[in-house]
């Protein structure tokens, strides 16, 4: 029998283009300030958790947010291609309503989920299934018996959800995909399983940021690619 792997499964903090509801995509956006004390946050909130690998979207959003916590755990992030946010193609850098007015045919398959449908230069609904699942498996697989984190983006956790929730690749969205949000999941050769979701109490404490962020340390440079 294998253990069980637990998994922590982490979206990145907030960025300008998340406020602007600007289609970032593989694009690679920054933290915002927010989003810089979202990571921070979140990292405080995990200090006593036990995890033994930090796997990230090598996306500097993504990156950035991991390296809060394997700053606050001592452990090393490694870069993951395969938790990358789906490629969007000439939809990248336009805003929801930007898109709805320039393409409104495709925007018309995006927001029907139209699991073929892929912008140009981008991928597909099923890709992004099969690329992220693929990776967060063989990460998994890996460290039966441990605790691991995920650190990628919104695709990415709703790839995420679906699978442990068993839900078809259409399903209308009815969970959120916050930023920092703690989620908890299981995996075994069976598949995923559900644990917890969208644990965002970590945000709503504001002391933290008094104690943290008094010498700045909160806003240091992060080797972020």
């Amino acid at each position: 029998m294998i253990e069980p792997t637990r998994i922590i499964a982490i979206r990145h903090g907030e960025t300008t283009w998340n406020v602007d509801t600007r289609i970032q995509g593989q694009l690679d956006i920054p933290l915002n300030d927010t989003g810089r004390r979202q990571a921070e946050r979140m990292a405080l909130a995990l200090a006593d958790d036990p995890i033994t690998a930090i796997y990230a979207s090598d996306l500097t959003r993504a990156w950035e947010t991991a390296h809060y916590l394997g700053r606050e755990l001592g452990v090393e992030v490694t870069r993951e291609e395969g938790l990358r946010e789906r490629g969007f193609g000439d939809f990248e850098g336009k805003t929801f309503a930007e898109i709805e007015a320039l393409l409104p045919e495709q925007s018309l398959r995006w927001r029907k989920r139209d699991p073929e449908f892929a912008p140009a230069g981008g991928e597909s609904l099923l890709a992004l299934r099969s690329r992220v699942v693929e990776a967060a498996e063989r990460l998994a697989a890996q460290h039966p018996g441990e605790l691991i984190a995920l650190v990628g983006h919104g695709g990415v956790m709703d790839v995420l959800y679906r699978a442990a929730t068993r839900l078809d690749i259409q399903a209308p969205r009815t969970w959120a995909l916050g930023n920092t949000a703690i989620n908890r999941l299981l995996w075994t050769p069976e598949g995923f399983t559900l644990v917890g979701w969208d644990d965002t109490q970590h945000l709503d404490d504001e002391a933290l940021d008094d104690n943290r962020f008094a010498d700045g340390s909160a806003h240091g440079a992060v080797n972020a690619q």
